[in-house]
């Protein structure tokens, strides 16, 4: 008898990494239950949360858009996140504008494989850890990989981001 592996669909993030030769390790997580927040995410995976990343879009106008990487449990620092980016203010992106901008919807956004490179901030503490996990680009799937990887792939830059 043969089983069919079981194959897991590749999103836009996924096939970025595969392109540029990047190592990585996709998870799946149940979503049945609607606990899609980043720290139930972390704790679905078994990883610790300091681990897990969420993908926060912000904007500072029209065409200007900023994506910031930070830990599920950590909340953006806006006035350090327009620092970093050279902005006098930056504000989240409303929810119904971040499908026709990034590609991806809340709870799925991931900052590998966006419509466009918008400038990426990965927040400092990521450098430090052997591997980050960030959506994958759907809900239900998680990409775990090297920081270092993440920010050459978003062209990304550490900064103080959090709280």
């Amino acid at each position: 008898m043969i089983v069919a592996k079981h194959k897991i669909p590749k999103t836009n993030a996924v096939r970025l990494l595969d392109q540029q030769k990047i190592a990585y390790s996709l998870m799946e997580y149940d979503t049945t239950d609607q606990q899609i927040d980043g720290v139930s995410v972390a704790n679905k995976v078994g990883l610790p949360a300091s681990n897990v990343f969420k993908t926060l879009v912000t904007t500072a106008g029209t065409g200007k858009y900023f994506v910031f990487v930070i830990p599920v449990g950590a909340e953006m620092n806006l006035k350090a996140g327009a620092k970093v980016a050279g902005e006098k203010k930056i504000e989240m992106l409303h929810v119904k504008d971040l499908l026709s901008t990034t590609g991806y919807i809340r709870g799925g956004c991931s900052p590998v494989g966006m419509k466009k490179l918008f400038p990426t901030f990965i927040d400092e503490s990521a450098s430090a850890l052997d591997y980050i996990v960030v959506s994958a680009g759907k809900i239900g799937m998680q990409i775990k990989l090297n920081p270092n990887d993440l920010n050459r792939v978003t062209n990304g830059k550490f900064a103080q981001l959090t709280v």
